[in-house]
């Protein structure tokens, strides 16, 4: 039988022991909070990006790769004046649009990509030629751009071929990035595979009615 000491009470290893137990389970507690503090951080990052893959009609974010963006310019080449990048992600096409002369426009729905895009637009000195608007696509009239290139996806070229074709003027030309429009008939193309670019004039995308 273990004895009592004077100064202490029966309660106190007790005491004792419900304190040190408690340690583990006050650090799994601390552990569980910043876990999922630092998930709702990550959602609240993430979540601008994930979502637009999400919606009926969307642009997930797939950057352009060097090749592509030789190609788009390529498919330019001695044509001048406005450019809008449908979807401009990160920015590339329009940075490297106006570096070249274009006065560059992107229309991009995730935030994030929108503030990265203008920071590296600023950073390559091209901000004066080069802008980036948070904007949904369908939201917005092209009719201003003579020069439009789009990164789609094909469940979206049908719908975007209306809209273009109600919206641009004569003198536009059209850039199609990976995915051509199912109807409209290119003038010409360059690159292959997933680098490969379509170029579409007016004769292809002006509506039968005009």
């Amino acid at each position: 039988m273990s004895k009592i000491l004077p100064g202490e009470s029966p309660g106190q290893d007790v005491w004792t022991a419900c304190n040190e137990g408690s340690r583990p389970r006050n650090w799994g507690l601390l552990a569980t909070g910043l876990l999922g503090g630092s998930l709702v951080v990550l959602y609240s990052i993430a979540a601008p990006f994930i979502t637009p893959a999400l919606r009926k009609h969307c642009l997930p974010f797939v950057p352009a790769t060097p090749k592509q963006i030789d190609n788009v310019l390529s498919v330019l080449k001695g044509r001048s004046g406005s450019l809008v990048d449908i979807g401009s992600g990160d920015g590339r096409i329009v940075i490297a649009a106006a570096k070249v002369g274009f006065k560059a426009v992107g229309y991009e729905l995730n935030p994030w990509l929108v503030w990265y895009s203008r920071y590296h637009a600023w950073k390559a000195g091209v901000h004066h030629n080069a802008k980036f608007y948070i904007s949904d696509l369908w939201k917005v009239s092209f009719s201003q751009y003579t020069n439009v290139v789009i990164f789609g996806v094909p469940q979206m070229m049908l719908q975007l071929e209306d809209k273009l074709g109600e919206e641009l003027q004569p003198e536009a030309k059209v850039v199609a990035c990976r995915f051509p429009f199912p109807h409209w008939k290119p003038s010409h193309s360059v690159g292959e595979g997933i680098d490969t670019v379509w170029g579409y004039h007016s004769e292809s995308f002006r509506r039968k009615d005009d």
